[in-house]
């Protein structure tokens, strides 16, 4: 018979408790810790730039990512422990939902042990899950995680995005959109099915509200297909027709992909977007996804004379890929000079080559990219970078 161990009995008693599904962050996580016989303990959630981590549940100013130990375990995804000016220790865990890096979790006890940091582990997984059960009705986390106002179209657009990173042990999927408060027509959307990975970016025309619906109804067209068992060329079509029937004066450049788990064969269409790129040991394969575009989603692909063309690739284990928009490349300098292919590939080379989790490498190169064009960009500006790796044979 197995029996809870000492100390397992409070929080059992809470978790039992459906009163805790209503409860507050705040008042969640301090009868959680102590439920768990720990001193105290703080969420803090990351920014929608992923640049501070802004305490939730208690006073106290934001955290800068680079730059903080509680950044360094946002960015590694790993314990750090430093001295607290009130005496004792902090253990900053961070706070994962899967792949998705919410932020972090600060413990704060007078000694550090094994059975405390297991405790505080578990805590931060609990948490975890808490949080994003309750970010999506109540608004006091997105308001936490915002430092500037957003504008409408932006809010259209966010609410239909996936998480930011989705993973398993085959694969990882990273997205960043800039503006992030001023989005027009970007979008992106990734799912994990279980033997492939769907991915899609979009880039409507224009930068208003009708760019962001064009956006949702392509996005909304291509989740409609996948999920009611549709193969990657009928999804093709899905988007195609939604955008004719209801938008046929609008259209948008996508990139739609599929990477099966199992080998790693990549299968993509190219709507009139940028090519995506390869990245394989820590170099950009020059041209190696490199195709002419068809024609971009809607009206304009009922009025070619030819059929689309679905393209192939296989990918090695540890290869990333890129797909992006065309406001990174369009972009300008702070010498107004135009950003280009050539210097984004640099970027890319760059970023990747600390050899961090594709989360953060995506994280430090869109940064990298604000920095050099003073924060702000002239048109949306979207990076997807996923990675395929299998486990070893």
């Amino acid at each position: 018979m197995v029996t809870p161990e000492a100390g397992d009995g409070p929080l059992l008693d809470f978790l039992a408790d459906p009163a805790h599904l209503t409860l507050d962050l705040s008042t969640a996580v301090a009868r959680c810790a102590k439920a768990l016989g720990l001193r105290h303990a703080v969420v803090y959630l990351v920014d929608l730039q992923q640049r501070h981590l802004v305490p939730e549940t208690d006073a106290g100013s934001p955290l800068p990512v680079d730059g903080s130990l509680a950044g360094w375990a946002y960015r590694t995804q790993a314990l750090r422990v430093e001295e607290s000016g009130a005496g004792g220790l902090i253990a900053w865990l961070p706070l994962l939902d899967g792949a998705e890096r919410l932020g972090v979790l600060a413990v704060h006890e007078e000694a550090l042990t094994s059975a405390s940091l297991c405790r505080g582990r578990a805590l931060a997984s609990l948490l975890a899950m808490m949080i994003t059960s309750k970010r999506a009705s109540e608004d006091s986390f997105v308001q936490h995680t915002r430092t500037a106002r957003m504008r409408l179209p932006s809010e259209m657009l966010r609410a239909f995005l996936p998480p930011r990173t989705v993973g398993n042990d085959r694969v990882v999927s990273t997205a960043v959109l800039e503006p992030a408060y001023e989005l027009g027509g970007d979008a992106f959307d990734h799912s994990l099915g279980r033997t492939a990975l769907h991915v899609s970016v979009v880039d409507a025309m224009g930068h208003d509200l009708a760019s962001g619906l064009t956006s949702a109804v392509a996005l909304a067209a291509c989740r409609n297909a996948r999920r009611n068992g549709a193969s990657l060329p009928e999804l093709v079509d899905a988007a195609d027709d939604a955008l004719a029937q209801w938008l046929p004066e609008q259209y948008c450049t996508a990139v739609l992909a599929q990477l099966e788990l199992a080998d790693g064969v990549l299968r993509w269409y190219n709507c009139g977007h940028p090519a995506p790129l390869l990245l394989r040991d820590g170099q950009v394969v020059t041209d190696a996804l490199e195709h002419d575009a068809d024609p971009p989603l809607g009206m304009p692909s009922r009025l070619a004379s030819a059929p689309r063309r679905m393209h192939e690739f296989p990918l090695r284990p540890g290869d990333r890929v890129l797909v992006y928009t065309d406001g990174v490349t369009e972009a300008r300098t702070r010498e107004a000079q135009l950003f280009g292919l050539e210097r984004f590939a640099d970027y890319v080379i760059r970023a990747t080559a600390g050899g961090e989790l594709a989360p953060e490498t995506l994280r430090r190169l869109i940064h990298s990219l604000l920095d050099a064009q003073t924060g702000r960009l002239r048109d949306d500006a979207t990076i997807l970078m996923f990675e395929w790796r299998p486990p070893a044979p």
